[in-house]
């Protein structure tokens, strides 16, 4: 009867919650850290990206051999890289007065970046002269006479002939209706480009019975062929200003040197010439302050008597013999000496 009591006590049991223990910053650092070696890592990899092979080169010979020795001496290693500081191993090396390594290697780094560039552009051309031939009805039957490879002067594009498609009749300079059809239908896309060409002609070594090296044709004829190729091209629209140079070449650079009698010798060379073969061709002009002529100068009292304007020149010792009273131009020669 107790557990009927109006008076039974009601225990209420309260459970305090105890506070979690703070983290603290240690996250903070762990991601500080992750953060920073992903950016050192991406910078890294930045600078291998933008440098080209010869300072990837100095970068790992340096960290190779940052300290060389000869003979026993210590002496400056090849693969010293100047970041703006003053290596030891560096302080043996001479320094021009005149020239600023500085701005040495930021001109060849200028250089090789245009000649990289360049290279890019001449492959890309060549593909797309490869896609040309390809999809022309006009082209695509000869390609296998169509030659295309990047040389050092530049882009080079061949028109070899075949034993039963020549380009040219036997020793002649009279274009294959076909050899036209090809230099007109490469002539658009020549004459849209910023490089000059350079046009050459080849034979093959056959020549005629009984001939002598001296007389040997195939010199004039080579050079009439590029002449005719280079023709054909200025009259489907090539302008003469993109013409750099016609050239004939005889049978001196055959195709196949082990054949030099084969038919694919004979051949017209297009040559989109890069920018330093552009300029060698150029440079072969000269101005009139290299040139020194005899007769510069206010003109001379005795017309017949030229001015020379250095002393012991051959041109001088001419003009002294002359002078002489026994020369043997103006007198007549001696009765003994008389032949006629």
């Amino acid at each position: 009867m107790e557990n009927l009591s109006p008076h039974q006590n009601i225990i209420v049991r309260r459970y305090k919650k105890a506070k979690h223990e703070e983290h603290g910053g240690a996250w903070k650092v762990a991601m500080a850290d992750f953060a920073l070696a992903m950016m050192a890592l991406f910078l890294v990899l930045w600078v291998i990206n933008s440098s080209n092979e010869q300072q990837l080169e100095s970068i790992s010979g340096y960290f190779q051999d940052p300290l060389a020795y000869q003979d026993g001496k210590r002496v400056p290693s090849k693969y010293v890289i100047d970041l703006g500081g003053s290596p030891s191993q560096a302080d043996n090396i001479a320094i021009s007065e005149s020239i600023d390594p500085e701005k040495i290697l930021q001109a060849d780094e200028i250089e090789s970046l245009a000649d990289a560039i360049e290279q890019k552009r001449l492959e890309e051309l060549k593909a797309q002269i490869e896609q040309r031939i390809d999809a022309s009805p006009t082209l695509s039957p000869f390609k296998n006479q169509l030659l295309l490879d990047i040389t050092t002067e530049g882009l080079r594009l061949q028109i070899v002939d075949q034993t039963n498609r020549p380009m040219f009749d036997p020793g002649s300079a009279h274009l294959k209706y076909y050899s036209e059809d090809i230099l007109w239908e490469m002539a658009p896309m020549l004459a849209t480009l910023d490089h000059r060409l350079s046009i050459t002609g080849h034979t093959d070594s056959s020549r005629m019975g009984g001939q002598r090296d001296e007389d040997d044709v195939n010199w004039s004829l080579s050079s009439m062929r590029a002449d005719a190729a280079r023709r054909a091209l200025m009259e489907a629209g090539v302008p003469k200003e993109q013409i750099a140079q016609v050239i004939g070449m005889g049978d001196t650079a055959p195709l196949i040197p082990d054949d030099p009698s084969a038919s694919v010798n004979r051949r017209i060379a297009i040559v989109v010439l890069n920018r330093k073969s552009d300029k060698n061709v150029s440079e072969r002009s000269g101005t009139k302050a290299e040139v020194e002529f005899i007769n510069d100068g206010p003109p001379p009292t005795d017309a017949r008597k030229p001015v020379l304007n250095k002393t012991g020149s051959l041109l001088e010792k001419l003009q002294q013999e002359r002078e002489r009273v026994d020369n043997s131009y103006d007198n007549p020669p001696n009765k003994d000496e008389v032949f006629w």
